[in-house]
């Protein structure tokens, strides 16, 4: 099959045009290094290949390397039969150098270029235009306009491009690309000539930057965004994990209904309902904070918020481009140590990797959820108009945040500096402020939800079949008397400083495979002692037997320290390329946790 290859630089909208065209809903995000991986769908007989952003193919930084050899490798295969050059509309200066770079490799391999203009409907609304015929002249190479937001002129660009891809090539590059001069000088006087002016666009943009990136006012609204975002969490989720909730009870007395008493009924109640069921309610939660990191990211506040954060971060040795993989290590951990990678430094970006997994992942919110309804009231109130369980969520993941930036200033004052004769300054390239385009992030939510369900569900379906094996047999009397209470008896002891018995015990243990096997494990637990009770009410079972406030508080710090995700051990070892480093934080984290928890314990 033929290739179409995109490229452009970040922020182009270079993967929602590839959404558009190819049908297929791809991550869109506002800051550099999003698209570390090359992403293919098929456009018509074609197939369409979304090659990594990157400003110019002369690479600095570590996933400019990546992309600038990728790029270049398939340029040259035989299969390519266009290259779809994305350029910005609203700042064509950046976007020419690349694309003029482009266009001579595709020169020297007799490849046919066609450049997209996108985002001309923001230009069009400011009052302006380009002149793409005498654009396309002069760039000897077919150039339209659109915009893949708005689908204005999508029709009639794939059209052409299809038609072009048939063709063999036929393009006249501009002179000056004949020779070995710099594109930067024939970009600045393309897009001097054919683009508007820059102070257009920055009229408007400036007006918010002033008050967004303000020292103090910008400091306020950050904090206020980020409370907003923990706040939301559990309050907007709360009627869908309502919804789940009623489910899975009607479920599970549909089922209870159809099935023979005995063994049978036993396992359904308390395997399956009562461990794989007490954790979907929780998928809600997930799905939400996708969303609101979505929106973040669609909007172009991302970026703003790593330069307000580059100050404090600098502070513990890092840099505010550590501010994106944190934020992305709420959501899972192991995308956000890859996205490490922009990080120009070695020194900080090791620092960045080590101490992401104190960022509370998606991983730890049936945990918190959980916890959190069992030690607040779902009536109490903060200051009288936020829900107290939602600043409880605040406080859960600033305390993530706050041990994270203390490690990473033990971390810099431990690890050696960079061997490199300099550390590149902090550049950050802060996108038009747009508005999300709601279809590819929708998409995005529910699929968060599906993959994590994929990922956890077996996991916890195998733990909580073993769990309810070891408790049910040798003879279905009491929980204490079978084998997995022989086995929590010897474990008991490790635990009693932390106020938590054995069945609390054995839960711990069986998430150090994944944090989320907690509350299916505890529900599979505490189900087979009050099977009579509401299986997804986990959390009235857990304020029922007893939960003492200063165990239930250290036993959710534990949860925010503890490195429980063997998942993420591997991928720390293969971007380290040290098996010993990974398996010895995985340790460190656990031996904090547990301290930290046996101090509330013993304090409160």
């Amino acid at each position: 099959m033929q290739r179409i290859l995109m490229v452009g630089k970040p922020n182009s909208g270079k993967s929602l045009l590839f959404n558009q065209l190819t049908g297929l809903r791809q991550k869109v995000a506002n800051y550099p290094g999003v698209t570390v991986e090359v992403k293919c769908g098929k456009c018509e007989q074609y197939e369409l290949v979304d090659l990594p952003g990157t400003y110019s193919l002369t690479g600095i930084t570590r996933d400019e390397e990546i992309a600038v050899n990728e790029i270049t490798r398939c340029i040259t295969r035989d299969d390519t039969a266009l290259i779809l050059c994305v350029l910005d509309a609203s700042r064509l200066e950046r976007s020419f150098v690349l694309a003029l770079q482009v266009q001579r490799l595709a020169k020297n391999h007799n490849k046919n270029v066609l450049f997209a203009i996108n985002f001309i409907d923001e230009v069009r609304r400011l009052g302006e235009d380009i002149d793409v015929d005498a654009l396309s002249k002069e760039l000897g190479s077919p150039v339209m306009a659109l915009s893949a937001r708005s689908l204005e002129g999508l029709h009639e660009f794939k059209q052409s491009m299809l038609k072009l891809a048939r063709q063999k090539a036929g393009h006249i590059p501009h002179k000056a690309l004949a020779d070995n001069q710099s594109t930067v000088p024939l970009s600045r006087k393309l897009a001097h000539r054919y683009g508007i002016q820059f102070d257009v666009v920055l009229k408007n943009q400036n007006q918010f930057d002033r008050f967004l990136l303000h020292s103090w006012s910008g400091c306020l609204i950050f904090s206020a965004v980020m409370f907003v975002l923990f706040q939301s969490i559990f309050t907007l989720a709360a009627p869908l994990m309502d919804g789940t909730e009623a489910i899975i009870e009607k479920l599970a007395i549909s089922v209870s209904y159809v099935a023979p008493e005995g063994i049978i009924t036993d396992f359904l109640h308390d395997a399956v309902f009562g461990g794989v069921g007490a954790f979907l309610v929780f998928v809600p939660q997930i799905m939400m904070l996708t969303l609101i990191i979505g929106l973040l990211e669609d909007s172009g506040y991302l970026a703003r918020a790593a330069l307000i954060c580059h100050r404090p971060l600098s502070y513990v040795g890092l840099s505010g481009r550590s501010f994106i993989p944190y934020l992305s290590g709420h959501a899972c951990a192991i995308p956000a140590i890859l996205a490490a990678r922009t990080i120009e430094s070695p020194h900080k970006r090791l620092i960045t990797m080590l101490t992401i997994p104190l960022m509370s992942c998606s991983a730890r919110l049936p945990v918190y959820a959980l916890l959190v309804a069992v030690l607040v009231p779902a009536e109490a109130s903060f200051l009288g108009v936020f829900n107290l369980q939602g600043a409880a969520f605040f406080g859960l993941y600033f305390f993530g945040i706050i041990i994270a930036l203390v490690v990473a200033q033990l971390l810099n004052r431990l690890l050696p500096r960079d061997i490199e004769k300099s550390d590149l300054p902090f550049i950050l390239e802060l996108p038009t402020y747009r508005l999300p385009h709601w279809k590819p992030l929708i998409h995005k939510t529910l699929n968060s939800g599906v993959v994590f369900i994929k990922r956890a569900a077996p996991i916890i379906f195998l733990v909580s079949v073993g769990l309810w094996t070891l408790g049910y047999f040798p003879a279905n009397t009491s929980l204490e008397a079978s084998w997995l209470g022989q086995i929590g008896q010897l474990v008991e002891p490790v635990f009693e400083p932390m106020g938590l018995d054995w069945r609390y015990g054995l839960a711990i243990l069986m998430s150090f495979l994944a944090r989320e096997v907690f509350v299916g494990a505890l529900g599979t637990l505490l189900g087979m002692d009050e099977a009579e009770d509401n299986i997804a009410g986990l959390a009235e079972k857990v304020q029922t037997d007893g939960l003492a406030l200063g165990a239930g508080l250290g036993l959710v710090l534990f949860y925010v320290v503890a490195l429980q995700c063997v998942a993420t051990v591997a991928v720390l070892k293969g971007e380290t390329g040290s098996s010993k480093l990974a398996w010895a934080l995985y340790i460190a984290y656990g031996v904090l946790a547990y301290g930290i928890a046996v101090l509330v314990n013993a304090v409160v």
